[in-house]
């Protein structure tokens, strides 16, 4: 094996060479293997008492790597589905490792081979169409804020979009009159368009003659007339859901989260007779797979198959007698 290969220069080459400069992958992404890699240094660092320049590609094998994944779980109590997220980031880098250093294909070869960790997958949850009703009531459209907060669930629930999307809308990403739709970057940056119902557009004409702040910024902006944060979504929204439980007692067993909201457009979508497959491309789905979760959590689908089956019915056996003296004869035979 090769010794004294560097981990620093590789690190930095994977990220300005291969993840910016050829594959243009997007900023969340990057933020995202970004912090895989604070993770995996600092835990380095404190195992192996190297500072990250000092690396070498041969204190990155499988056996260290492993250890990582565990202390992820067992020490930070990160979640399976993040653990495995952090583990593509690894893999990402270490194929990238391939082409650089092939002197360590042994060593990156045990790397790759980690397998990804199975875990229990949940039911979608999703809301009521009356406690979809119930959440839209309960902002104040007296003020600014409440007619902000009642568009943009609206919105939400309407649409299917994700929360990255929702707080990245422009103005200029809805089209109202004929055809309205809004347009939006989804993921792994493939443009949508999705239609919007009539309510949604009377109340997007009316949100947007509301006056911008802090001249043109976001579709819908904080008190500053800059971008939304995803916590401060997630704020309001808990906000909102905590009003709309008192009408609605059912919202306070739920955790009601923006994705939640993505879910019901969703579930209202399959209620309404919509094929799975014009489902995926409505929600951005990269594979219909993805989409099928929402059938396994339509019991009311499942209700419906059920009544068309007919109970089985035990029948008593009958034995033949002939009604004619031919087939009689022919029956002593």
């Amino acid at each position: 094996m090769k010794p004294g290969c560097n981990v620093a220069p590789l690190v930095e080459r994977f990220f300005t060479e291969r993840l910016v400069r050829q594959q243009d992958v997007s900023v969340h992404t990057i933020a995202s293997y970004r912090d895989t890699f604070r993770l995996l240094l600092k835990f380095a660092k404190a195992k192996l008492h190297k500072d990250p320049s000092d690396l070498t590609l041969n204190d990155l094998d499988a056996p260290f790597i492993g250890t990582f994944l565990i202390d992820l779980e067992m020490q930070r109590g990160t979640c399976v589905t993040t653990r495995n997220l952090r583990l593509t980031a690894i893999r990402s880098f270490f194929r990238f490792v391939s082409f650089e250093e092939p002197a360590h294909s042994l060593l990156i070869q045990r790397v790759l081979a980690i397998p990804s960790k199975r875990h229990d997958k949940r039911e979608v949850s999703f809301l009521t169409r009356p406690e979809i009703e119930a959440i839209l009531a309960a902002p104040d459209r007296t003020t600014w804020l409440g007619r902000r907060d009642h568009t943009l669930l609206l919105l939400a629930t309407q649409t299917g979009l994700r929360l990255s999307e929702l707080i990245g809308l422009g103005r200029d990403a809805i089209h109202l009159g004929t055809g309205a739709h809004v347009r939006c970057m989804g993921k792994g940056r493939k443009e949508r368009c999705t239609p919007l119902t009539r309510y949604a557009q009377a109340a997007l004409r009316a949100w947007l003659k509301e006056p911008i702040r802090n001249g043109i910024g976001p579709l819908f902006s904080n008190v500053h007339g800059g971008h939304l944060s995803p916590d401060s979504v997630q704020s309001l929204l808990a906000k909102h859901v905590g009003v709309a439980s008192r009408t609605c007692p059912s919202l306070a067993s739920k955790r009601v989260s923006p994705h939640v909201l993505r879910h019901s457009a969703a579930m209202e979508l399959l209620q309404a007779g919509v094929d799975s497959s014009v489902i995926a491309l409505w929600l951005g789905h990269e594979s219909v797979e993805t989409t099928q979760n929402y059938l396994h959590a339509h019991l009311a689908l499942k209700e419906a198959v059920l009544a068309k089956l007919e109970p089985y019915k035990q029948h008593k056996r009958l034995r033949f007698r002939p009604d004619d003296q031919l087939l009689a004869f022919l029956e002593t035979l």
